[in-house]
């Protein structure tokens, strides 16, 4: 059928994209988001650090070349070892450095499905991801909660219902008022949705619909891609995933193929502003195969 050459040519373009990465021209850039709370921008999804004298707590930890910069990256920040690692969902860009840090000793800590999914090889419409070797993999997995008082602060985790994947956490700051999101919230781009894995467009517009009553005006996000952001982006992110989910399921239960849905142009008024990362050819099938079943050939 169309839609699967469709899908099928967009895999090739992630996994070709995946293949030509120079990680060793990346740099890591560290931003101050609040008193001894961090992010950390690379390549991959934001890392979030908090510091103290209680060590070094990281939130995700991008690819596994980059480790060495990352940990170099921490160094300018303090001088605590890292102690605890904590992975917002399973993607290989948010937990490709488990097994170099779980090596030094790093306690690692997910929610129960992140534990489950990283232990066999997952497939889904960006390609495969290899198993984690034990080293890797969380030594601590919750189902709803986790609260960590670390480093003169009450850092609350706690799991969303399927919205990015079946394994979403935020991670919120209580004291600092800050909060990371994961890849639930994308800042200033379409986002990716694992459909296969759990997640659909309209989990995420429910996973930001509980996130925005307990943001204000001052509260700090860290999103899982995207610059630093405030209640303002998410609100803007909210509304359009919103509406892009309503056109793209009412094509779909009129029985429109993903080729059609895409000729369609459902996003065009979106594109200037959240389409200059990914495009929206390229997005419009993770909203697709929220509603439609994918097939693999």
């Amino acid at each position: 059928m169309k839609y699967f050459i469709a899908a099928a040519a967009l895999l090739a373009t992630f996994t070709a994209a995946a293949q030509q990465r120079n990680f060793d021209a990346v740099q890591i850039k560290v931003h101050q988001v609040a008193q001894n709370i961090y992010m950390l921008e690379g390549e991959g999804g934001n890392i979030g650090v908090s510091v103290g004298d209680d060590g070094v707590l990281l939130i995700d930890d991008q690819f596994a070349p980059l480790t060495p910069k990352i940990v170099d990256a921490v160094k300018t920040i303090t001088d605590k070892p890292i102690r605890f690692l904590f992975n917002t969902h399973w993607h290989g860009d948010h937990t490709g450095g488990n097994e170099n840090l779980g090596k030094m000793g790093v306690i690692i800590i997910a929610h129960d499905n992140v534990y489950k999914r990283l232990t066999v090889e997952q497939s889904n419409l960006l390609g495969k991801t290899a198993a984690l070797s034990k080293v890797g993999l969380p030594v601590v997995t919750f189902n709803d909660r986790l609260v960590y008082h670390i480093n003169g602060e009450e850092i609350t985790a706690y799991h969303v219902p399927p919205a990015h994947t079946d394994g979403d956490s935020f991670v919120r700051f209580r004291n600092a008022n800050v909060v990371h999101t994961g890849d639930v919230f994308a800042s200033g781009r379409y986002p990716f949705i694992d459909s296969t894995n759990g997640g659909s467009v309209k989990g995420i517009v429910a996973a930001i619909d509980k996130l925005l009553p307990t943001l204000d005006d001052l509260t700090k996000v860290i999103p899982g891609h995207g610059p630093l952001s405030t209640k303002r982006e998410v609100i803007a992110y909210r509304n359009m995933i919103s509406t892009v989910a309503t056109r793209v399921e009412k094509m779909v239960k009129q029985g429109k193929t993903l080729e059609q849905v895409i000729a369609a142009q459902p996003l065009k008024e979106f594109d200037a502003e959240w389409g200059k990362f990914r495009k929206t050819d390229a997005f419009i099938p993770f909203v697709y195969y929220s509603f439609a079943p994918y097939k693999q050939k």
